[in-house]
């Protein structure tokens, strides 16, 4: 469900306080305003890009750091049954 192409979509976005989130069965990267929408009301929230840079701690990351945290997302994610 989370793919590395996901993390770097939300560490590049360019909308305000951009989110990753799980809606509909699809992770997608929406500005942290569309969840009062009635489009991704209900979404679970995965992970802010703000989080995730302090967990990383670096601007720059690798294909590997990329597969690695949407690996580790995704299955969060399954396990909390998304």
């Amino acid at each position: 469900m989370i793919a590395p192409e996901q993390i770097q979509t939300l560490l590049e976005s360019d909308a305000e306080d951009p989110i990753l989130i799980v809606a509909a069965g699809a992770a997608v990267v929406v500005p942290a305003s569309a969840l009062d929408t009635d489009r991704y009301r209900g979404a679970m929230e995965i992970i802010s890009r703000q989080d995730l840079a302090a967990q990383l701690g670096t601007d720059v990351t690798s294909r590997c750091d990329l597969e690695e945290i949407a690996a580790r997302l995704d299955a969060t994610v399954t396990r909390l049954g998304a």
